[in-house]
C-alpha cells in the first residue's frame, strides 16, 4: 500500500493488520442492508481501505423470503405507514414489504438473494441471524441445558434455508448471532459453515457458548477489551464487564475476535492495538488515522 503525504511506513504497515467488516454495509454512510449499501460499500473512492467481509443482518418475511433487515420491525428503518409500523417483518409478506422505503432513499428492503447478486465473489459476507420469525427467541443468554434444543429447533429451518442459499455463491461466508440457538442449528445443519458468537452481557458467558459450539470467532462490543482505554468505557446499556483478558483467551484457543461497532479512528487505533483481528465498523476510513 502507497503511503500518504505524512505518514510512516509503520502507520501504513498498522493499516493492513486488521480486516474491515462492512456494518450492514457501511451503515454510516449508506442505507443500512440495502444493496446499494453492499455496491458502495466495495466500490466506492470513500472505500480506500476496502473491506474484506460486508456484514447483513437476516430474517424472513410472513410468506418465507429471506430479506435483510436489522430490526424487528418496520417502524424505524421504512416508511411503512402508522398501521404496519410495528409489526414484525415476518408479519409481512414480501410484496408488501418491498413497496416501503429504506430511510427514505428510495432504496427498498432486499432478499438475501439480491444483496449475494450485488457482492463481488472475493468479498466476504458476514449474515448475522436476528430472528427466525418468533418471538421467541432468547438473545444475549448463556441457554441452560434443558433448554438449549428447543431454541436450536425454533431456529433450524430457517438456519437450513439460509445456508443453502448460501452454498449457491462463492464468497468466504460467517455466520453470527447473539442466539445460542441460531449457532446451534447452523452447527446442525453443517458443521463446516464458520460461525461467531456475539456477546453482549458477560465476557465468561460469551466464551462458554464460543467453547460450546467451537466457534471460529467471537464478535464483543468495542467497550468489552481489556487493557485499551476504551474497556468498560460507556456503551448504552453495555457492561460493565468482567476483568478478563479476552483477545488472549480467544486466541490461545484459536478463535478470531472481531470487534463491533466500532465508530472513529481512535476506537480502531485502540483496538488493532490490542491484537483484534477485525473490526466491524459503520464508516470505511476508520483505519485512515495517519492520513493527513
Amino acid at each position: 500500500m502507497p503511503q500518504t503525504s505524512g505518514q510512516t511506513e509503520q502507520e501504513t504497515a498498522n493499516r493492513t493488520d486488521v480486516s474491515l467488516i462492512a456494518h450492514r454495509g457501511f451503515a454510516g454512510v449508506y442505507p443500512e442492508n440495502t444493496v446499494a449499501a453492499v455496491e458502495q460499500a466495495v466500490t466506492s473512492p470513500a472505500a480506500n481501505d476496502p473491506p474484506s467481509m460486508v456484514e447483513i443482518d437476516v430474517m424472513p418475511t410472513a410468506d418465507g423470503e429471506i430479506v435483510t433487515f436489522h430490526d424487528w420491525n418496520l417502524g424505524r428503518l421504512t416508511d411503512a405507514p402508522d398501521e404496519l409500523a410495528d409489526r414484525n417483518v415476518w408479519e409481512v409478506s414480501y410484496d408488501t414489504l418491498a413497496e416501503f422505503e429504506v430511510l427514505g432513499t428510495g432504496e427498498r428492503v432486499p432478499t438475501l438473494t439480491d444483496v449475494l447478486d450485488a457482492l463481488p465473489e472475493e468479498v466476504g459476507v458476514n449474515v448475522e441471524f436476528k430472528n427466525p420469525g418468533s418471538d421467541e427467541v432468547r438473545p444475549r443468554e448463556n441457554l441452560p441445558p434443558g433448554d438449549r434444543d428447543d431454541q436450536r429447533a425454533l431456529w433450524q429451518a430457517f438456519a437450513d434455508e439460509v445456508l443453502d442459499t448460501l452454498s449457491t455463491y462463492d464468497h468466504d461466508v460467517l455466520i453470527s448471532s447473539f442466539c445460542e440457538g441460531a449457532l446451534a442449528a447452523v452447527r446442525e445443519s453443517d458443521s463446516s459453515v464458520p460461525i461467531a458468537a456475539v456477546f453482549a452481557e458477560s465476557i465468561a458467558d460469551g466464551m462458554e457458548i464460543a467453547r460450546r459450539y467451537d466457534c471460529e470467532a467471537v464478535h464483543p462490543p468495542w467497550n468489552m477489551i481489556a487493557d485499551t482505554a476504551l474497556f468498560n468505557a460507556d456503551y448504552g446499556t453495555l457492561g460493565p464487564y468482567e476483568n478478563i483478558d479476552l483477545v488472549t483467551a480467544a486466541h490461545e484457543e484459536g478463535r478470531a475476535v472481531n470487534v463491533w461497532t466500532v465508530e472513529s479512528w481512535y476506537q480502531a487505533n485502540q483496538l488493532r492495538q490490542a491484537g483484534v483481528d477485525g473490526l466491524i465498523t459503520d464508516y470505511p476510513g476508520v483505519l485512515r488515522f495517519g492520513d493527513q
